[in-house]
C-alpha cells in the first residue's frame, strides 16, 4: 500500500484563516505570525495612523505570498517524485484480462465529483479509476460491498471486485474436492469435464482413485459417500433410488418391455426368462456362450442360446456399514435349451432406466434369434438392437412412466418433493442413457446404431427389419 498511497494522495492549496493545511493525514500547520508595533506617541496625528496600518497590510500581503509561492514548489515537487516512482514502478500482473490497478489523478484543481456517493470530493485523498474519480471509502467491491484498497482490483463487465472477491465468484472450483482448480505450469486453470454432466474436476483426480458411479459415470464427490456393490462398482445415491437389485424386483420391468414390443407387432411368444445377476456370474456365463457379440470393457447384459447353470441373485441385498451392500443370497439355476434362447442375464444393480434400456437390447437379439435372423453381421445385429433400446428410452421419457418405480431404496414415507426431484433427476438420467448409446465410438455399436437409426427413421422399422433378413445389410 505504500506505493498506492503516495500516488493516491490529493494536494490542498487552500489558506485560510492565515492557517496552511499541509497534505491530508498529517498534523502540522503553519500559523501566520503577528505583527505587532509599539505604540505610537500621543503626539503623533491620525494620518501617520493611517500610513502605517497600509503600510502593515501591504508587507502582510508580501509574506502570504511567499509562503503560497513556498508551498505550491514543495506540492510540485512531491509530484515530480510520485510521478517518477509510479513510472519506474514494475507493471501490476493481469489475470486473464481482469485485473487492473487505480490510476492516480493528482492534481488539486477544478472540480470533481465521487462516482460513488455523487458529492463534490474537494480537497483530500481521492482515486481515479475507471474513468471517474471516487472518495476512497466510496470506491468498493461489487460483491462484499467493502471499499477496495489493495494494490490491484478486478473487473467483471463495469464493476469492480477484490481479487479475492473474484476470484470467489468467477474462479472454476472442482466438484469433487471443493477447492479452486489449480492453474497448469503455463498459468493456466486446466481442468476435466464430463460431456453430458459438465461436472468439473481437476485433472488429478483421474489418477488419485477417485470413483466413478458404475451407472451415470459421475465422480464421487469428497463431501458424498457412494454405495459400493460386492463386485467393487460404486453406485451414487441418486442411481441407487431407482437401481433394480434383484430377479424378483426386475420381472415388472420386463412385462413392460414385453409390452412395448408387442405395441412394435413384436410379440416374443416363448417364455424366455430373464435373470438378474452378479459381474462374476455374468462373465462365466459370456465364457459359456459359443456365439454372440459383447461390449467391452464390461457386459452388462446377456443373451444366452446355450444349457449352462447360472447364479441368479434371489433378494435384494441391504446396505451395511461404511456404505457396502451386504447379505447378497444366489442361487443357481439350471437353464434347459427348449427353443433360440435359454434365458436373458442383466447385472443387478443398475437404476430402472439403464436396467431397462439394456434388457430392450437383448430382447432384440432374442427376437431375432427366434424369427430366424441367421448370420448377421455384428454392426447390423448390435447396431438394430441399439435402436431398440434406444426406442424405449424414448417413449419412457415422453410418457413420464420412469418414474413409477416399482420398489426403491428410499423410505416409503418420502416428501412428494422428493419424488418430484427424483423424477427430474431420473428423466436426466434417461436423457444421459440415450446420449450414451447416440455418441458410442465402437464400430458395432455406435456405428451400428447410426446407421440402423438411420434406416428407421427413412424407411421405418418393419421395412428395415425385412431389408435386414433378405440381404442381411441396413437399407440405403
Amino acid at each position: 500500500m505504500g506505493w498506492l498511497s503516495k500516488i493516491f494522495r490529493g494536494s490542498s492549496h487552500k489558506i485560510s484563516e492565515g492557517q496552511y493545511p499541509g497534505r491530508y493525514g498529517d498534523d502540522a500547520a503553519w500559523t501566520e505570525q503577528s505583527n505587532s508595533l509599539d505604540a505610537l506617541s500621543e503626539y503623533e496625528n491620525e494620518d501617520i495612523d493611517r500610513a502605517i496600518a497600509l503600510s502593515l497590510l501591504e508587507e502582510e500581503h508580501k509574506r502570504s505570498k511567499a509562503i503560497e509561492n513556498t508551498s505550491t514548489l514543495e506540492e510540485d515537487e512531491q509530484l515530480a517524485r510520485a510521478l517518477q516512482e509510479s513510472l519506474n514502478a514494475d507493471s501490476p500482473p493481469r489475470e486473464n484480462g481482469h485485473s487492473y490497478q487505480p490510476m492516480p489523478f493528482l492534481f488539486s484543481s477544478g472540480f470533481r465529483v465521487c462516482a460513488g456517493c455523487n458529492t463534490e470530493i474537494g480537497h483530500g485523498r481521492f482515486l481515479s479509476c475507471m474513468d471517474a474519480y471516487w472518495h476512497p471509502e466510496c470506491f468498493r467491491c461489487h460483491s462484499c460491498k467493502q471499499p477496495i484498497s489493495d494494490y490491484e482490483f478486478s473487473m467483471s463487465g463495469n464493476y469492480p471486485y477484490h481479487k479475492s472477491c473474484y476470484k470467489e465468484l468467477y474462479h472454476p472450483k472442482c466438484d469433487v474436492c471443493k477447492q479452486f482448480i489449480p492453474t497448469n505450469m503455463n498459468g493456466l486453470i486446466e481442468y476435466r469435464a464430463h460431456p453430458f454432466w459438465l461436472q468439473k474436476y481437476c485433472p488429478s483426480h483421474e489418477m488419485d482413485g477417485t470413483p466413478r458411479c458404475c451407472s451415470c459415470e459421475r465422480m464421487e464427490p469428497r463431501d458424498t459417500r457412494y454405495v459400493t456393490l460386492d463386485d467393487g462398482r460404486k453406485l451414487c445415491l441418486e442411481c441407487l433410488d431407482s437401481a433394480i437389485m434383484d430377479t424378483t424386483e426386475c420381472q415388472p420391468l420386463y412385462l413392460d418391455i414385453q409390452e412395448f414390443y408387442e405395441g412394435l407387432n413384436m410379440k416374443i411368444e416363448q417364455q424366455v426368462p430373464l435373470l438378474l445377476v452378479e459381474r462374476q456370474a455374468l462373465n462365466e456365463a459370456m465364457e459359456g456362450e459359443k456365439h454372440g457379440h459383447h461390449h467391452l470393457p464390461e457386459t452388462r447384459g446377456l443373451c444366452l442360446s446355450e444349457e449352462q447353470t447360472v447364479s441368479t441373485i434371489l433378494r435384494r441385498p441391504r446396505i451395511g456399514a461404511g456404505n457396502r451392500i451386504m447379505n447378497m443370497i444366489t442361487e443357481p439355476y439350471r437353464l434347459t435349451r427348449r427353443c433360440e434362447v435359454t434365458a436373458i442375464l442383466i447385472l443387478y444393480g443398475l437404476p430402472r432406466l439403464l436396467t431397462g434400456s439394456i434388457l430392450a437390447h437383448e430382447m432384440m437379439h432374442a427376437w431375432l434369434r427366434l424369427q430366424g435372423y441367421r448370420a448377421l453381421s455384428q454392426e447390423v445385429e448390435e447396431g438394430i438392437c441399439q435402436v431398440l433400446a434406444h426406442m424405449w428410452l424414448d417413449s419412457e421419457i415422453i410418457s413420464g412412466s420412469g418414474s413409477n418405480v416399482a420398489s426403491t431404496s428410499s423410505s416409503s414415507a418420502s416428501t412428494s418433493l422428493k419424488k418430484g426431484l427424483r423424477s427430474q433427476f431420473e428423466k436426466k438420467l434417461g436423457d444421459f442413457f440415450k446420449h450414451q448409446i447416440e455418441s458410442d465410438t465402437s464400430p458395432a455399436y455406435g456405428d451400428g446404431f447410426r446407421a440402423g437409426n438411420q434406416a428407421v427413421l427413412q424407411y421405418g422399422l418393419r421395412r428395415t427389419l425385412d431389408h435386414i433378413k433378405l440381404t442381411g445389410t441396413f437399407p440405403m
